[in-house]
């Protein structure tokens, strides 16, 4: 799924850090990149173009937890997502009955997963871990922001997937029993 639409315009004259020659090779050598590899790869280079299009244009290495907001603000209006204000009547509704003029905004989860690819992208691009801007404390709390958000305006929690228990152990035929050695043998 692509939420992040692709700039036409590229201003190569630029000096910003030209993130598209910083491919790593692993990712160059590899025939068919998988679905996760081709989407981080269009995130990472879609934020390098909003770099070079930000005024002033933006390098790497200047690029801040700031930037990154600012880029998730940025993003919001091609949103699917209708999040209801708390003036609306339907705030707190997951399916409303009919048509409000709410605004629509990037999913809490789809913001989530680019922030990751995003992140890992930096790392393998060169960036130092201690100095990714992806995973500055400001953009946590921002998602996280988002996500109550959004769970309160739609009426749905977000919970933390659990680990289901481990299925009983199949019952036996009440015609067989376990010996000595727990082995069943026909009683």
């Amino acid at each position: 799924m692509d939420i992040i639409p692709t700039p036409e315009s590229s201003d190569s004259s630029q000096n910003a850090t030209n993130l598209m020659d910083m491919v790593p090779a692993a990712a160059a050598s590899s025939s068919v990149p998988s679905r996760y590899e081709s989407q981080k790869r269009r995130d990472w280079n879609t934020f390098g173009q909003y770099l070079r299009n930000h005024r002033p244009p933006l390098s790497l290495s200047r690029c801040s937890g700031a930037h990154v907001l600012e880029f998730l603000r940025y993003l919001d209006q091609f949103g699917k997502t209708k999040v209801h204000t708390q003036m609306c009547p339907f705030y707190g509704h997951p399916n409303p009955p009919a048509p409000c003029p709410c605004p629509l905004r990037q999913a809490w989860g789809s913001l989530d997963a680019l922030i990751g690819r995003l992140r890992a992208a930096f790392e393998e691009n060169g960036g130092k871990p201690e100095a990714n801007p992806f995973g500055a404390r400001a953009v946590r709390l921002y998602l996280r922001e988002v996500r109550e958000l959004q769970s309160k305006a739609r009426g749905i929690s977000y919970e933390k997937k659990r680990k289901r228990p481990p299925p009983p152990p199949p019952q036996l035929p009440s015609h067989v029993q376990l010996g000595d050695d727990h082995k069943p043998f026909l009683g």
